[in-house]
């Protein structure tokens, strides 16, 4: 059995990012596979992308395992502007930023970054999100090419980065506000115990 590392295995994954393996992307599903997790637990892959893991790790091929999924044609999603209220809980919930849109104003998929992932229409709560299919009756990797993997690797990790900066910026703002409510509190203090101190020697307590 080969000893294939977790980015040699990342790099064969679809990049759908879709969770359907039970992981929380395709690189942790490609480190729980280096870890010695099944490689046939990934639909969108199906049946060539098992043989491709199989190649590679030297794991024996066994055919998907269906309690996570069917091998499907790719769907993409499409949105019903005219039901959608602007929540934005479908950008938040899309892996690869494929969904445009600001509160309160409709939102548009970019159908050539969307993955077909399907985790923005369980979210939705006016149910405006249609999962169309646009590959007729191709399936895995026959209906997902290496060229649309790649790029659909870009866009998530350039996600995880821009999320990862904006926590950061969170995080330096809510640490600036408590520094600036502690000085306040300080000086409010100190002001209090000015006047009290004033009061009491007016009064002529030590």
């Amino acid at each position: 059995m080969n000893k294939a590392t977790s980015d040699e295995i990342y790099a064969l994954l679809p990049q759908t990012q879709c969770k359907k393996c039970g992981h929380g992307c395709c690189r942790d599903y490609a480190e729980a596979i280096a870890d010695g997790a099944p490689i046939n637990c990934c639909p969108t892959g199906g049946a060539k992308g098992i043989r491709r893991l199989s190649r590679l790790t030297g794991k024996p091929y066994i055919p998907l395992d269906t309690r996570y999924g069917e091998e499907r044609p790719r769907d993409i999603a499409v949105i019903d502007e005219s039901l959608c209220i602007g929540c934005r809980l479908c950008i938040n919930a899309c892996p690869v930023d494929a969904i445009i849109g600001t509160n309160g104003f409709t939102h548009t998929v970019l159908s050539l970054k969307c993955t077909g992932c399907d985790l923005c229409t369980p979210v939705c709560p006016v149910d405006c999100i249609i999962m169309t299919n646009t590959s007729g009756e191709k399936t895995g990797w026959d209906a997902w090419s290496t060229a649309q993997a790649k790029r659909a690797r870009v866009n998530h990790e350039r996600r995880q980065q821009r999320l990862k900066h904006e926590a950061e910026i969170e995080r330096i703002r809510l640490e600036a506000l408590a520094k600036t409510g502690s000085a306040g509190r300080k000086k409010k203090n100190a002001v209090l115990a000015a006047v009290e101190k004033a009061r009491k020697k007016a009064s002529g307590q030590t």
